[in-house]
């Protein structure tokens, strides 16, 4: 599912994390429990050109791979991207997979010439920004 009829100036995790909860929120009830794992493309200017669900998987993993990250990015010709999803647990902490497909993420963006300014998990209230907690 692809979102692009608005169009978002981010230029913080915070802001990050109001589009996509409320864009969780309109999810059926059954899928707000399973995690769910987006990609914002942004131009040069910081303004979303798309928002893709790249996977919806189960309670607390989805499957990610490179090639659908960066498709829709390569497509719609962006700038950068910032990667998040959410953690129907509330546990913001990232696991060693988060950590592992973001550091896999962030070198293929360098290969693209595409950025990942950062990579944001979501809980309900609460947001955890891995560019913020220096890990990006």
């Amino acid at each position: 599912m692809t979102i692009t009829e608005k169009s978002w100036a981010v230029k913080t995790p915070q802001q990050v994390h109001t589009i996509m909860s409320a864009i969780l929120k309109k999810e059926e009830e059954i899928d707000q429990d399973k995690e769910h794992f987006w990609v914002l493309g942004l131009n040069t200017r910081g303004t979303t050109k798309y928002i893709e669900l790249v996977s919806l998987g189960i309670l607390d993993q989805s499957l990610i791979h490179p090639r659908e990250v960066f498709g829709f990015a390569i497509t719609k010709r962006v700038a950068s991207i910032i990667l998040c999803h959410n953690h129907p647990s509330g546990d913001l902490e990232p696991s060693e997979d988060d950590l592992g497909i973001t550091k896999r993420l962030v070198e293929a963006g360098k290969i693209l010439g595409i950025e990942v300014l950062d990579h944001v998990i979501i809980s309900t209230d609460h947001y955890l920004s891995l560019k913020e907690k220096g890990i990006l």
